[in-house]
């Protein structure tokens, strides 16, 4: 865990059509199972689990993209009894955000970070001086009367056959307000569209901006972060500390399970 350096290759197995709790967490069961097959499970059981819903001490309590049946569940609780390992359970843009400050470009910097990460929906995550302010769903804020993630997310993009202009005049106004609402020194964006932020990045011009250094492993970090019980417990961190901090520096950018050390 003091580096994040991934250990074994990425396995990918395809989200069940239902999207039910009972076949997500078969197909974690057999995700398991074929790591464990590689010798990569044998050292720390526990595992780290991100899902798109606001999660307060392991119980969803909103479904964005998923089914209806995970809201209520304490699906840590659940997924602990169903895989028989520890489980620690958080919001998929928390996961990535954790990662993002404790590996990537939000390393060693301090005041307020926001990450942002554009896919099937928006996912964000506030970090203030280290400390994440969870489940913050700014990709459900209403823009022209519009939920900002219909318009500005990369399924959004896609669906509309949108040119990076286009797509990037959107994303200009969702980023100029959520900036105007929480004055972060510095952003990071990643997601889904991670990997085409030279298509993009160069055209939102609020403030100026680099590349980040995770990409897509940014997920994949931030959920193997939870399975650490302490880094677990920051997760349910509440509180935040001041909002001091250095000179703007924003728009970096940053990028499914797979072992961490």
């Amino acid at each position: 865990m003091s580096s994040g350096t991934p250990v074994g290759g990425v396995r990918h197995l395809r989200t069940p059509t239902s999207g039910t709790v009972d076949a997500v967490a078969d197909t974690l069961n057999q995700l398991i199972d074929e790591l464990g097959s590689e010798g990569l499970g044998d050292t720390d059981p526990a595992v780290g689990v991100a899902i798109p819903s606001i999660v307060q001490r392991g119980v969803a309590r909103s479904a964005a993209n998923m089914d209806d049946s995970w809201i209520g569940l304490d699906v840590q609780g659940y997924l602990r009894e169903r895989l028989g390992r520890p489980v620690c359970v958080v919001n998929d843009a928390d996961a990535a955000g954790m990662a993002e400050v404790q590996y990537g470009v939000g390393k060693d910097k301090h005041g307020v970070i926001l990450v942002l990460t554009l896919g099937t929906g928006i996912g964000s995550a506030l970090i203030v001086d280290g400390k994440l302010v969870p489940n913050l769903e700014l990709g459900h804020l209403e823009i022209d009367g519009f939920k900002a993630e219909s318009r500005a997310s990369a399924i959004a993009r896609e669906n509309e056959f949108l040119s990076w202009m286009e797509y990037a005049e959107r994303l200009q106004k969702y980023l100029s307000h959520v900036e105007f609402l929480f004055s972060p020194d510095l952003v990071i964006i990643g997601g889904g569209i991670s990997a085409c932020s030279n298509e993009y990045l160069p055209l939102v011009t609020t403030r100026p901006g680099h590349a980040g250094q995770l990409g897509k492993l940014c997920g994949r970090r931030g959920r193997c972060l939870t399975s650490n019980e302490q880094l677990a417990q920051s997760f349910q961190q509440t509180q935040s500390e001041g909002r001091g901090g250095t000179p703007p520096q924003r728009l970096q950018h940053s990028g499914c399970c797979q072992r961490v050390l």
